[in-house]
């Protein structure tokens, strides 16, 4: 078995570990928090008041 090979073997299965904990971590959260939380956005909330307050 050649460096390459050894390579792409170990790299696919890092791939698979990632997929692993991706899904793992998906599972957890939507244990730990409720779905309208994880669909609210907050983002831009604050460069939105600025903009409003400087009107």
């Amino acid at each position: 078995m050649g460096f390459w090979q050894i390579f792409s073997d170990l790299s696919w299965a890092i791939s698979g570990l990632m997929a692993a904990w991706m899904i793992y971590d998906t599972w957890h959260v939507q244990q730990q928090y409720d779905e309208s939380f994880l669909m609210s956005s907050r983002e831009g909330a604050e460069e939105l008041t600025q903009k409003e307050a400087g009107k």
